[in-house]
């Protein structure tokens, strides 16, 4: 099996969706809401960091306002490029504003069973099931924990998760389901145990965390507890917001990105003020809430626009960037899925994301689907032709082989042909049959990803993990769950 990795690297493409004087005003809307409205931050260690730093505090309700110059000076710290670390060296991912790298999406709490096809609570067996299947897929560059260990105990599920993780795949792993100093502490114990020690954890990260906000204008303390452990031992981290128009943000699709942007790069900057120079990396998943009944819609022409403008976001902050892409609204894999995914994750693509999140789940990222994991690949791989755009040099304008073969011939014989041939996108999940064939059959796209899935866990087995290594992260889990 290759321990190749795609992703897109030197576009061809490209997208103007925010003008240079629109991300100004955003920034600086930004910044007026941080220093006159406030950011919420329920922990008492990132409340007297900001407090250190000449912040104005209410310790009360744990608002921190911040003037301008704090947080611009505060994220002018942070590294423009750093790399996501791997078990194996050929597979890290470079966080440099040039490679799109596409992920699992989590932590959903419910799986479409690849045997039976029935719904049912997710379990720790899932996790390392679908570690081993994107340790398979060359399109999945690396891992964010997919699915709920449901069957492990609350205060430290977490911690189980990334060992599954670690212990079926090769890639990088990133979480977003560590939640409190305790486990984050655990968590990069484990981390060096992978990596080999405290240096080469920095040196190589191999575990990365993920922390949601809490739109409108708020963090999550036990969150912001685990992330300043992790800059203490130099893993990136990012901040995710979710705000979502009508509910946790305004209407408009700028207003939205101004409380959202609140929300990121506070964090960002909390980070920064505490460890200057720790990686960390920007999140978003911003939607619209849907006009009916106020519901997550995980899909929709405000999902593509914030897909885009996000990274030009990103890119002005000079942070790389984790953009919810995929995790299509939809409840199975059918036509809505694969429009909301392929316009998604080509927005995202465009403005050069460097890691997009949600391949894999329906029902905007509750509900985990083997099938749609394999599609939203395809669409991945897709999007990655289409990214290399029309090369155009002598070699490709094919006189010599248009001159052989003259007017009324055919090209099927030519060695130019016999060259490049291999450089025509071929699907695995189009149908591309004869009509008579589909008649016949009447399978499809589902039914061959479905397949493919099963075939590559009944076959692949990722290089293992030293059993020592696996013991003592074992351990470390059994002393938390002692306590």
């Amino acid at each position: 099996m290759s321990k190749n990795i795609k992703s897109i690297t030197n576009p061809k493409l490209s997208l103007n969706i925010l003008t240079p004087a629109e991300v100004q005003k955003i920034h600086d809307a930004t910044l007026n809401i941080i220093e006159n409205i406030g950011v919420r931050f329920p922990s008492k260690r990132a409340l007297e960091i900001w407090a250190a730093n000449g912040a104005t505090v209410d310790y009360d309700k744990m608002i921190v306002r911040a003037k301008p110059h704090i947080i611009e000076d505060a994220l002018k710290k942070a590294p423009p490029a750093f790399s996501l670390g791997a078990r194996d060296e050929q597979q890290n991912c470079l966080m440099d504003g040039n490679h799109v790298f596409l992920g699992t999406d989590g932590c959903g709490v419910e799986v479409i069973d690849i045997h039976t096809g029935e719904k049912r609570t997710s379990e720790l067996k899932d996790v390392a099931d679908i570690a081993r299947l994107a340790d398979a897929t060359e399109e999945i560059g690396f891992h964010w924990v997919a699915l709920s260990a449901q069957d492990k105990p609350a205060e430290t599920r977490g911690l189980h998760e990334i060992k599954a993780v670690w212990e079926n795949s090769t890639k990088h792993v990133q979480t977003e389901s560590v939640y409190n100093e305790r486990e984050a502490r655990a968590a990069m114990e484990m981390a060096i145990t992978i990596a080999g020690s405290k240096e080469e954890l920095r040196r190589r990260p191999v575990l990365s965390l993920m922390q949601c906000t809490a739109p409108p204008l708020g963090h999550d303390g036990g969150s912001l507890d685990a992330a300043l452990i992790a800059a203490e031992h130099g893993v990136p981290t990012g901040f995710m917001t979710m705000a979502a128009n009508l509910t946790t943000g305004p209407a408009t699709l700028a207003g939205n990105l101004a409380v959202g942007n609140a929300e990121v790069i506070s964090g960002a900057a909390l980070i920064q003020l505490a460890y200057p120079g720790a990686p960390v990396f920007y999140a978003a998943a911003q939607t619209a809430s849907d006009l009916r009944n106020g519901a997550y819609t995980g899909g929709g022409p405000e999902d593509f626009l914030y897909g885009a403008a996000t990274n030009v976001l990103s890119d002005f902050y000079n942070m790389p960037l984790s953009m919810g892409s995929f995790a299509t609204g939809a409840k199975e894999p059918n036509w809505q899925a694969g429009l909301e995914n392929s316009l998604s994750t080509f927005m995202a693509c465009i403005v050069m994301s460097d890691m997009l999140l949600g391949a894999g789940f329906l029902h905007g990222s509750r509900i985990w689907s083997y099938a749609e994991m394999m599609l939203d690949c395809e669409i991945f791989s897709i999007i990655h032709k289409v990214m290399q755009g029309i090369v155009v040099d002598d070699e490709t304008l094919a006189l010599e082989a248009i001159a052989n073969v003259g007017p009324g011939g055919n090209f099927l014989t030519q060695k130019h042909t016999r060259k490049h041939m291999r450089e025509i996108f071929l699907p695995q999940f189009m149908d591309r049959r004869p009509y008579s064939e589909w008649e016949n059959k009447k399978d499809d796209a589902r039914d061959w990803a479905l397949e493919k899935a099963r075939k590559t866990l009944a076959t692949h087995q990722p290089e293992t993990l030293d059993k020592n290594i696996s013991a003592e992260m074992s351990r470390i889990i059994a002393s938390l769950e002692g306590k």
